[in-house]
């Protein structure tokens, strides 16, 4: 590659950590600076630095953090007095342009050079996305000073510019501001290099978007280059995991995305990496958010990534790999369902769209003896034409209403290969027939393992509800809160007997609005049939919910925040510590069951449970000590 005429030095800061961690804590730039590199002359052309004014936080009355202002000295009032960085960056754009280097604007070449990754990676590509902030082309290639000074002086690697200033023998300057010293420096570094007779190869390039791909169920994938993604929000494409990921290469058809036993995503994905190195940068984005869920990223194993995303259906592969840019996935489509109904469901007014390949674009799941599942997959040529589709979502064929999601190569052949699996794909391994005396008229039949799982409290229990109580009374009681309820997030619980128990699991969109659900709600009265009755709200978990409803009832507390409990009547010193069981009339053996759908989104579910023995005592016996996953309850 001949010699690039310019190099630009960039560097940022946030207003959480920097050096090493910076992009780690999810927090907003706050300072951008950059330096113009003349290499043929090599020389500095000129240095700006600007601050940013990060977007406001309003549960935050300080905008910048305490590591943050030990790191850089910055002044807080004047980031305060900042434009946002978008202006800042059309100000960079304009730089460019006055000094003859803007590649759109007849400007000669230049490339980008920071120190490590996290700049551009971590910050600039990853804040743009979140802020839908269109990034010129010229940031998604860059120099990392780090390798290309340990590619030349063949060292070890060096973690920081001050070490490579001392290997060098070079002097620091600190008499100028961090963010501009940090610049200069590399410039340093940069004019030694050059006239040691370093040359800059190819670049280091940033992919700008998510590329499909089929995965063999031979294929080696390393146990470096994969994570597990755990919260996300149910409806998450592969292109939303990528945007999450923003700036990070994903591996082509680098996205699974997990699915339960009955073929529904469970909020967990498997992301694949081109190098380890980006893995790791995907690893300090653990517990960074979508929306309002925060998204746990950990290792995973490349046998985790194969067992998901790898297939050798040769019928899946063919479909796939005719090069559709979006895939949707359809449910509930009738069971004899044909190619030509589906065209005509997507091409009918309003929002017509059109299926790549027409017929040859379709690909329904069938079980190893050919009946139909009820899905199918459908291919469509841009992005624009499956947004268009997608609005069809819950439209009718017939008699049925249809669902539609985005999908990806993963899911098509995750999907294909359960269907066609041998053993019994409508009832999966280790589940038990339900032995049950009645269930309420038109209740049907659906497995426990739908209910969330997890140990994020995002989940609420109500206890004392109306027997005759129904899933748009709760959302009544529930009032503004209601409105944090997932897609068919409620659970209504009922006896072996197919009777009402009075309770009910509620699944919430993060463990924030359960917490905030379970303080204003706990102990308020349900105005039924003209009669209040108090309930009781509870934050739990996914598992929780599944432990009570499977494996008996564990010893539970109410929880009431220290300012709101009443004032003690005995002695603080001595307080009384009882734990007792919840008594209801949940049975241990439990599965779920479903009755129509109703507002919100909502199912109603029923455990169907096994008889009781009829030995079992009627009095209650007193549980023993042992973990718990509420603690006691507190008598004063």
């Amino acid at each position: 590659m001949a010699a690039l005429p310019h190099i630009v030095s960039f560097f940022v800061s946030t207003a959480g950590k920097n050096g090493d961690e910076l992009g780690s804590d999810e927090e907003q730039i706050v300072q951008l600076v950059y330096l113009l590199y003349d290499q043929n002359n090599n020389k500095v052309v000129d240095v700006q630095q600007h601050y940013v004014k990060p977007q406001p936080n309003e549960l935050a009355e300080t905008v910048l953090t305490d590591d943050c202002k030990v790191e850089t000295g910055l002044d807080e009032e004047l980031v305060k007095q900042a434009p946002p960085l978008d202006l800042v960056l059309e100000e960079f754009d304009r730089f460019l342009s006055a000094k003859g280097v803007h590649p759109d604007h007849g400007g000669r070449s230049f490339c980008l050079l920071t120190d490590g990754q996290a700049h551009l990676r971590q910050c600039i590509h990853h804040e743009c996305c979140k802020k839908n902030i269109t990034v010129p082309s010229y940031f998604y290639k860059f120099y990392d000073i780090r390798k290309e000074f340990r590619k030349f002086y063949k060292t070890e690697p060096i973690s920081c510019l001050k070490a490579m200033i001392e290997y060098l023998g070079l002097e620091e300057d600190g008499s100028v501001e961090y963010g501009v010293r940090q610049c200069q420096e590399m410039a340093k570094v940069l004019t030694r290099l050059v006239n040691d007779g370093h040359s800059f190869g190819e670049p280091e390039v940033i992919n700008e978007r998510l590329e499909g791909g089929i995965c063999s169920k031979n294929e080696y994938v390393s146990d470096g280059l994969v994570v597990r993604a755990r919260g996300l929000p149910w409806q998450s494409s592969d292109q939303d995991i990528a945007r999450f990921f923003k700036g990070l290469n994903i591996a082509k058809g680098g996205v699974a995305l997990c699915l339960s036993p009955q073929g529904r995503r469970n909020g967990e994905a498997l992301i694949r990496f081109e190098s380890e190195e980006h893995r790791d940068l995907a690893l300090k984005r653990h517990k960074h958010h979508i929306g309002q869920r925060y998204i746990e990223v950990y290792k995973a194993t490349g046998k985790d990534f194969i067992n998901v995303a790898g297939g050798n259906n040769s019928e899946a592969q063919a479909f796939l790999s005719r090069g559709g840019q979006t895939i949707i996935r359809m449910r509930g489509l009738p069971f004899t369902s044909t190619t030509q109904q589906v065209l005509e469901f997507f091409t009918r007014d309003p929002n017509s769209s059109q299926v790549l390949d027409g017929e040859d674009g379709i690909l329904f799941v069938h079980y190893p003896d050919g009946r139909s599942t009820g899905d199918a997959f459908v291919l469509f040529a841009t992005e624009e034409e499956a947004a268009k589709a997608l609005k069809k979502h819950r439209e009718m064929m017939g008699s049925r209403y249809i669902e539609l999601f985005k999908s990806t190569t993963a899911e098509v052949q995750q999907v294909l290969n359960r269907s066609m699996d041998p053993r019994n794909p409508e009832q999966p391994d280790g589940q038990l027939t339900p032995l049950i005396a009645q269930l309420p008229a038109g209740v049907p039949i659906i497995p426990q393992s739908l209910i969330t799982s997890g140990t994020r409290r995002d989940c609420i229990r109500l206890r004392n509800l109306p027997s005759a109580a129904q899933v748009t009374d709760i959302l009544t009681f529930l009032g503004e809160f209601s409105q944090f309820i997932i897609y068919q997030g409620v659970h209504m619980v009922y006896t072996a007997t197919g009777e009402a128990s009075g309770e009910a699991f509620i699944q919430l969109d993060s463990e924030e609005a359960a917490t905030l659900t379970a303080f204003n709600r706990h102990r308020r009265p349900m105005t039924f049939a003209n009669k209040k009755r108090i309930i009781d709200v509870i934050q739990c978990s996914g598992d929780d919910m599944s432990y009570v409803l499977t494996n008996g009832v564990p010893p539970m507390s109410i929880p009431v925040p220290p300012a709101a409990l009443p004032a003690p009547a005995i002695p603080p010193a001595s307080p009384l510590t009882i734990q007792r069981p919840i008594l209801s009339p949940v049975t241990p053996q439990t599965i779920m069951t479903s009755t129509s759908l109703t507002t919100n989104g909502a199912f109603q579910y029923a455990p169907l449970t096994q008889p009781m023995p009829a030995a079992f005592p009627p009095t209650v016996t007193p549980i023993p000590q042992r973990p718990t996953y509420y603690p006691p309850i507190l008598y004063w």
